[in-house]
Order: structure tokens, then C-alpha cells, then sequence
């Protein structure tokens, strides 16, 4: 896809910026993200994607918009509720710009459906809320070699993860080989609803800057942050030689 004059005024703040003008611009424009969740983070994210100029975007999630949600996903109000969330991001997405491209799947994702859902887009970003589908995914993007941003939030607290699997490095399970015995998530743990903001919008930021191949990615890292006192620190990861995915790869 080229950029009109319409677009190039609108954009016309990022193209004067070196690291990105027309070229990085139409890259934005012709690439395909996946959204697999629309709350806390998905609605950020989606919302910030949206505005950088994101081409192609698809949304998975089954659920429908709740009164508890209204505190921190900020693409809904009150007169969304009972609405399914993909429909709803949807409208809002196409009122930011009726040129993107939004598909939405009304499911949840599981591993009979992931590949069909996943299989045309480039870049996979995790905003669910349970560590099985996040672990799903993360197995799913390193078999297939996709670049997966995935982000964790509960309390206070968001870990923010950048896997480029085109490349040789860690994943997700190596830092979390299996499932934890207790669900830690918003309904259970609590949220502070400026953490998803926040937890989100770095999400997206990760997203635009490994399309552009700019800036530092968080190879091999974990960004890991607190709302309340500010500190953002990183985490080296380490690929760990009895994951399950890495055995796999090897053949053993």
C-alpha cells in the first residue's frame, strides 16, 4: 500500500524523524499484527497501533464487555456493555482510520484454531490473562518462527516480553517451563487501572520498533516495571536447554 496526501499530513510527524520517514511509514502501513486479547492491554495497544498507521489488524477474543472492564479498557463505555469486545474495537479502530484492515475472530484461542487465526500475520502480541493461552502461544510462535510481544500485568507490576523467533534465543517457557498451580490474573489479583496503560502502550511501542528494526528490542530480556515507585528494570533471559521447544528443535 502507498501513502496519499492525506496520510502523509496526517503521519507527517513521525516522517520527519529520521529513523522512520516514508519508507518506515509504508512499513507500518503493509504490516500484519494480531491482537490475541481486547481488555486491559489489547485496548492500549490497539488504540496506539491504530494511530501509528498499522495496515492490517486482527483481534481474537470471545468475550463481551462488562461493567469491570470500563475502569481500565479504554476503547468501551457504558453503551457497550454486553457488546462483544471485538466488535466494539473494531467500530472504534475504523473511526481512527477506515483504511485499516481489522478481521476479528469471536473465540477463544486454543490449539485447534491458533494456526488457522495466526498463520498471516507477522507479529503476535499476547494480552491475555491466563498462562495457558500464554504459553500456547508463545509454543505456537516459535514453531512457526513469528516475532511475539507479549506483556503481563497484576497489582502493580507488568513484565513486558519482545521474542523475535526468526531468531535463536529463549522464550516464554524458559523462563516459565509450566504452569504456575495458582491463576494470577486482574479478577483475582486486582489492577491498578493506569498499569494497563502503561503496560500497553510499551507493548505497542515494542510492536512499531521491531517493524521499523529500530532502537533496542528487548532481545533475550524481560522489561519489568511498578506502577507505584516507577522502577523499570531488565531481566536478562536465558535459554534454557531442557525447554521442551528448544529439545523439540534439536530433534531429541
Amino acid at each position: 500500500m502507498e501513502l496519499n496526501m492525506s496520510e502523509l499530513k496526517k503521519y507527517s510527524r513521525q516522517l520527519i524523524l529520521k529513523s522512520i520517514g516514508v519508507s518506515g511509514q509504508k512499513k507500518i502501513l503493509n504490516s500484519k499484527v494480531l491482537v490475541i486479547g481486547a481488555g486491559g492491554l489489547g485496548c492500549p495497544l490497539m488504540l496506539y497501533l491504530s494511530y501509528s498507521g498499522v495496515g492490517n489488524l486482527g483481534i481474537v477474543d470471545d468475550d463481551k464487555i462488562d461493567i469491570s472492564n470500563l475502569s481500565r479498557q479504554v476503547l468501551f463505555t457504558k453503551k457497550d456493555l454486553g457488546k462483544f469486545k471485538v466488535s466494539v474495537s473494531k467500530k472504534f479502530i475504523k473511526k481512527i482510520n477506515n483504511k485499516i484492515h481489522v478481521k476479528i475472530y469471536l473465540k477463544k484461542i486454543n490449539k485447534e484454531n491458533i494456526h488457522n487465526i495466526a498463520k498471516n500475520y507477522d507479529y503476535i502480541c499476547d494480552g491475555t490473562d491466563n498462562f495457558k493461552s500464554r504459553l500456547l502461544i508463545n509454543d505456537y510462535c516459535i514453531k512457526y518462527k513469528k516475532v511475539l510481544i507479549s506483556s503481563a500485568i497484576s497489582k502493580f507490576d507488568g513484565h513486558i516480553f519482545n521474542f523475535d523467533f526468526k531468531k535463536d534465543g529463549p522464550c516464554l517457557r524458559c523462563f516459565m517451563p509450566n504452569l504456575p498451580s495458582v491463576e494470577q490474573n486482574c479478577e483475582t489479583e486486582g489492577i491498578m487501572s493506569t498499569l494497563a496503560g502503561i503496560a500497553g502502550s510499551l507493548q505497542a511501542n515494542e510492536v512499531i520498533k521491531s517493524i521499523l528494526n529500530i532502537g533496542k528490542p528487548l532481545k533475550n530480556e524481560i522489561m519489568i516495571f511498578n506502577a507505584l515507585d516507577l522502577n523499570f528494570r531488565k531481566v536478562k533471559l536465558k535459554k534454557n536447554s531442557s525447554c521442551r521447544n528448544h529439545l523439540h528443535v534439536l530433534g531429541k
